[in-house]
């Protein structure tokens, strides 16, 4: 996973470079917290253009990432969601709570 911050609109995107699975969102959790906590942004954007598999794990790591940018008043988008994880997302109820941007 890439991470870029753009201080002025204090906007941090995670790039997602690997297939979400078990394994996978557990490190992807893991720095995707660390960036949060270190840069406090007012909105993430989760960037799923490299992204072609996602199990329920994936559901887990952006909701828990949802609730961490909440509570620290931020919000959560997501981009680049192909077809097939867009569907997951809308199945999941996601998009309710986390808009797809682009």
């Amino acid at each position: 996973m890439n991470s870029k911050y753009i201080a002025e609109d204090k906007l941090l995107i995670l790039e997602i470079t690997e297939e979400i699975d078990h394994h996978q969102a557990e490190k992807i959790r893991r720095k995707a917290d660390d960036e949060i906590t270190k840069f406090m942004p007012r909105k993430v954007i989760l960037d799923f253009k490299d992204v072609t598999f996602m199990d329920s794990a994936g559901i887990g790591m952006v909701l828990g990432r949802y609730k961490m940018i909440n509570m620290i008043g931020g919000k959560l988008e997501m981009e680049n969601v192909s077809v097939p994880l867009k569907k997951i997302f809308d199945m999941s109820g996601i998009t309710q709570i986390c808009p797809i941007i682009s």
